[in-house]
Formats: C-alpha cells, sequence, structure tokens
C-alpha cells in the first residue's frame, strides 16, 4: 500500500522558519507532481507550492520569495521551506502526490494522493 506521510509541522513565532516533509512510502516507480496545500481554520484548502517531476515548481502569491519547494526523486520525498513565517501561514499542511505509478501486487496507478496534514502555527 502507497501512502505520503508528513513530518516538520510546529510552532515558531513570526520572522521564523520551518521545513516540511513528505515522503511517499511503498514500491514506487513514479510520481509526476507533488505539492503541498494548506487549510486554515474556516477556509478552503488551497494550494501552496506544486513541483513537477523535472523540477518545474509553481507557487502562491502568498507565499512566493517566502517558501521553496524542492524533490527528491530518487527518495520520493519533497520539501517544503518555509522563510519569513507570517500569522496568517498558520493552517494544516497538506501533501499532495499525483500520477503515482506503484506496486501492490501488481502495477497501478492513482491519479491523486493525500498526506494525513500536519499543524504549522505561527504565533506574533
Amino acid at each position: 500500500q502507497v501512502q505520503l506521510v508528513e513530518s516538520g509541522g510546529g510552532s515558531v513565532q513570526a520572522g521564523g522558519s520551518l521545513r516540511l516533509s513528505c515522503a511517499a512510502s511503498g514500491i514506487i516507480f513514479s510520481i509526476d507532481a507533488m505539492g503541498w496545500y494548506r487549510q486554515a481554520p474556516g477556509k478552503q484548502r488551497e494550494l501552496v507550492a506544486t513541483i513537477s517531476s523535472s523540477g518545474s515548481t509553481n507557487y502562491a502569491d502568498s507565499v512566493k520569495g517566502r517558501f521553496t519547494i524542492s524533490r527528491d526523486n530518487a527518495k520520493n520525498t519533497a520539501f517544503l521551506q518555509m522563510n519569513s513565517l507570517k500569522p496568517e501561514d498558520t493552517a494544516v499542511y497538506f501533501c499532495n502526490a499525483q500520477g503515482l505509478v506503484y506496486f501492490n501486487g501488481s502495477r497501478r496507478y492513482t491519479h491523486a494522493l493525500w498526506g494525513q496534514g500536519t499543524q504549522v502555527t505561527v504565533s506574533s
């Protein structure tokens, strides 16, 4: 069975930094895109950043210049380096993987997979 496991969340003061990690476990052949989304209380889930298998990145305007997404394809892991954090960055951050080809008794494909989420809290 394949799953995404996030780590690195926590509490930090405004201006601080955190680094999130997302590891895809299981026998995985390939992953197209990986990304991070976030959901604050009472708000809809929103895109934070995505990265393709070739390394092309896309960021929400609110995090450009502060957050950096990267990935290690050999380890099926994505990272989100968050600098200059603001209280409005407080949310549960979810990892997303799209276009997974993996093995679970046979070669299988799933369009999208989500992690369980990790809390990021930024205090002023």
